[in-house]
């Protein structure tokens, strides 16, 4: 604890964890971006998943959905993930930060952890659609906008019309 202020933990995020990052996810996010329990699930099953959790005292404040894949083909909003043949890229598929505890540092907290936890394990880039205006914050840690050839420019606009294709190499630092 900090001047009173309980301290963030990090961990993995887990099966049960999953009702409240739902409930954090539908406060963040408009109606088509919300995804089912089972799409969340999946992420948490593939090989290379760096899916992480923000908690308070115990409570799940933030969520991070994130696992390798392969460069430039992100998955569809909703979709249920098997194991890609190839992970290439660090994709951080969903962020989101519940009320109480935004601006505490929980999503830079998580994304920074995930950094580390990929880098340990030899990946150098990672990638996102920054979704409903988040550029902006993405860009604060570190992502760039970057060129989008026709076909993962039509994925990204499924992601809502203000959605932007962001990169980043993780050696670059926070």
């Amino acid at each position: 604890m900090t001047d009173g202020i309980p301290s963030l933990v990090v961990r993995p995020l887990e099966r049960a964890d999953l009702p409240a990052a739902l409930a954090i996810q539908s406060e963040a996010y408009p109606a088509f971006l919300i995804e089912e329990e089972a799409a969340f699930a999946s992420r948490l099953d593939l090989p290379n998943s760096y899916c992480l959790t923000a908690t308070r005292d115990g409570a799940l404040v933030a969520y991070l959905l994130a696992h390798g894949w392969r460069a430039q083909s992100p998955p569809p909003v909703g979709a249920v993930l098997t194991a890609p043949e190839l992970s290439e890229v660090l994709f951080i598929h969903d962020l989101a930060v519940s009320p109480a505890a935004r601006g505490s540092g929980a999503g830079r907290l998580l994304v920074e952890h995930a950094f580390q936890l990929a880098a340990a394990d030899g990946v150098d880039v990672a990638e996102l659609i920054a979704v409903e205006g988040a550029a902006p914050y993405w860009r604060t840690l570190g992502f760039a906008e970057a060129p989008t050839p026709p076909e993962l420019a039509a994925k990204v606009a499924a992601y809502g019309a203000d959605a932007r294709w962001m990169t980043r190499y993780l050696a670059i630092p926070l």
